[in-house]
């Protein structure tokens, strides 16, 4: 879908186990979805980058909102021996899916600093904590003003009083447009659906399908009802609900590949790219 998505493919896949080929019906919807759309290392990379250039130190304590199958949380679980984390989501059927995949494969001591909630994110009880991350557009969820303001302002309550909200979002021309685009990875094929974009309300409904060798796919294995918001009208909310300091991180671009080089930096100023993945840091 993007520059940034295309990076996160590939590290994905030169990670992933060869398995070869596989089939719809003897696949599973959550590693297929952590093989070809997560890459936590390079976020929680990206986390320890930012506290180190805004606070000049690392955070301790992580709260992964919408955290699914909290690989993300598992990932700074592992980072460091004193790192605590909290991965928040209302899907039942995901969390037992991380629990028995994910969680499993933390060690005792690591697990004991590891703690998954099923809450509202808004009302999810977990304060004081230095870092909130909600990746892969899951707050796109709130449709509203009103509605991602409450959210925002939730995670600034919650966060402790030097805390750092770490969100990401997309666009680009290509956002705006009902098509499809393939990834072929370790034997099967992702799919991006952009199947319905709504130009008054800016509504959107996204699937993910896969698709195997042998002819079978998994179809709409997720399915996304968001919004797309703008990056000016998230910075705006984002004050709004009283962060400060918030800024927009912007991919570099490869001058051998014109393709985004992985790298983000703080812009006021962003590109006319059909596609694009920018990092949001708000401070508490």
């Amino acid at each position: 879908m993007s520059r940034r998505k295309e990076k996160k493919r590939n590290e994905r896949k030169a990670r992933a186990v060869k398995q070869g080929w596989r089939t719809a019906g003897e696949s599973d919807r959550h590693e297929l979805y952590e093989l070809s759309v997560q890459a936590v290392e390079p976020e929680i990379d990206f986390v320890d980058r930012v506290w180190g250039r805004i606070r000049g130190r690392t955070a301790r304590s992580l709260r992964e909102d919408f955290c699914g199958t909290f690989a993300a949380a598992c990932e700074w679980i592992n980072r460091r021996d004193d790192n605590v984390a909290v991965g928040v989501d209302l899907d039942e059927e995901v969390l037992d899916w991380g629990r028995k995949r994910n969680l499993t494969e933390l060690k005792p001591d690591a697990r004991d600093r590891l703690k998954i909630v099923r809450r509202d994110v808004r009302d999810s009880g977990v304060e004081g904590i230095e870092t909130v991350v909600a990746m892969n557009f899951s707050y796109f969820i709130f449709k509203t003003r009103e509605g991602l303001r409450d959210y925002f302002k939730s995670v600034h309550r919650d966060l402790s009083d030097d805390g750092i909200f770490i969100c990401d979002a997309y666009g680009g021309s290509d956002s705006y447009t009902e098509m499809e685009e393939e990834r072929d990875l370790d034997g099967f094929t992702y799919v991006w659906d952009q199947d319905f974009y709504d130009p008054v309300t800016n509504d959107v409904v996204n699937h993910i399908h896969f698709r195997f060798p042998d002819g079978s796919e998994m179809t709409r294995a997720f399915t996304y009802e968001w919004r797309l918001w703008s990056i000016p009208e998230i910075r705006e909310i984002l004050q709004e609900a009283g962060f400060r300091n918030v800024t927009i991180w912007w991919e570099g671009t490869d001058d051998e590949t014109d393709e985004g080089d992985g790298e983000f930096e703080p812009t006021e100023r962003g590109e006319a790219c059909p596609g694009w993945i920018a990092y949001f840091t708000a401070e508490k």
